[in-house]
């Protein structure tokens, strides 16, 4: 099935040697189905030539704001109300800049400013200029105005350095597009998640808990429904707004979250256990305070359910996401946890580091598969919810059958 079939989408190339890259992703999106036209910016035919790209796409490519052949025929107006998606790879740390500023000074900028489509980016760049302030502060912009930010894989570059900063295979920006021409990248996906802590109750007054915020999994939630998803989040006891067009549950301890998510799983296509679940749980609550003596107290504990594991062993599981939260050897163990649980895919996070941790407002994470890592730098929770919906929609859609 062509999941492209007759979909406009324009390829803007700006300039940078991944440029080359984009003559076969061209023809990736061809062969599913879509119409492609090409933009390049001054700076991309100094890495590839317009002639490439348009034997590749059979249209000729539109390079200049102010062609006078052009605007006869698809000036840059018609050319942002053909567009069903504008798909900019690789885009530079300029090209970035200038998108967020709002710039019109070239054919690009100036039909991303016009377009009614939605607008994706591939950043490619050195890892230095990846790595800057600037360069992040202008990515952050530009997803919380709606830009899906597709990210860069890791890997030696041109220049001699290591670290993230390469353009993705055409498969995985095929994806992203496919992703975003579903009228929001999760658009009619069913989502049940937890989030937050559970409390495991000692006695009336006392419980055993741990330090999640509950911020990482609300701000997933909110990312997922602006995605298009209907989403029903089973919360444990935490101090947050329930996110617009989210369905909350509140629950308290790991029995009862698991009792919410085996009553809502059966109409689920995704399943995201961002929630701490207690590991462990009193074996007898006292129904009354206990009080204090002189003697040490101990406390008999006994194994609570793992609800990811429980819900990746059904027979017609949902596409099922787990997060883990480690203090060391995070990639290791995480990378365990996804194999020994059967998920589809782990979002692994080092809670020792208290920039990054329990409560914090910012977070840096590690998304793993069967067969790949992708490590996504330190971003504001609500920034960093939206790059997790990027990474999950194509994957899950690869694996869907509706």
């Amino acid at each position: 099935m062509q999941q492209l079939y007759k979909k406009q989408i324009i390829v803007g190339i700006s300039g940078g040697i991944a440029a080359y890259k984009s003559a076969d992703l061209v023809r990736r999106l061809q062969d599913q189905g879509a119409i492609v036209r090409v933009v390049m910016t001054s700076g991309a035919q100094a890495f590839i030539t317009p002639l490439t790209l348009q034997a590749l796409s059979g249209f000729p490519v539109h390079t200049d704001l102010l062609d006078t052949d052009a605007e006869a025929a698809m000036g840059h107006i018609e050319l942002a109300r053909w567009a069903d998606l504008v798909l900019i790879a690789p885009a530079s740390a300029n090209t970035i800049a200038r998108l967020c500023h709002g710039a019109a000074d070239d054919l690009l900028t100036t039909l991303c400013l016009a377009t009614k489509a939605p607008v994706a980016i591939s950043p490619a760049m050195n890892q230095a200029m990846w790595h800057n302030p600037n360069t992040q502060a202008n990515l952050d912009t530009l997803r919380q105005r709606g830009t899906v930010v597709i990210a860069p894989g890791v890997g030696s570059q041109a220049c001699g350095d290591v670290g993230p900063g390469r353009m993705p295979d055409s498969e995985v920006l095929v994806d992203a597009a496919i992703a975003c021409l579903s009228r929001g990248s999760m658009q009619g996906v069913r989502v049940v998640m937890t989030a937050g802590p559970t409390r495991e109750a000692i006695d009336p007054v006392r419980y055993i808990s741990n330090h999640s915020s509950g911020k990482m999994g609300f701000a997933l939630a909110e990312k997922l429904a602006e995605a298009g998803a209907h989403v029903t989040l089973i919360s444990g006891p935490v101090s947050l707004d329930t996110p617009a067009r989210v369905d909350r549950v509140n629950v308290v301890s790991a029995a009862d979250m698991l009792d919410a998510v085996q009553q809502h799983i059966d109409s689920c296509d995704l399943f995201i256990a961002a929630a701490a679940v207690a590991d462990y749980t009193p074996a007898q609550v006292a129904n009354k305070k206990m009080k204090k003596g002189d003697d040490d107290m101990s406390i008999a504990l006994v194994k609570t359910t793992d609800i990811v594991a429980t819900v990746a062993a059904l027979s017609n599981k949902p596409f099922t996401v787990g997060f883990a939260a480690e203090t060391n050897d995070v990639v290791a163990y995480a990378r365990g946890k996804l194999q020994r649980k059967g998920l589809d895919m782990i979002i692994a996070n080092d809670v020792s580091d208290s920039r990054i941790g329990f409560n914090s407002d910012d977070n840096a994470v590690t998304v793993i598969t069967a067969d790949a890592e992708t490590h996504i730098e330190q971003l504001p929770k609500r920034a960093l919810a939206a790059a997790l919906v990027e990474h999950i929609a194509p994957l899950f859609w690869r694996t869907h059958n509706p």
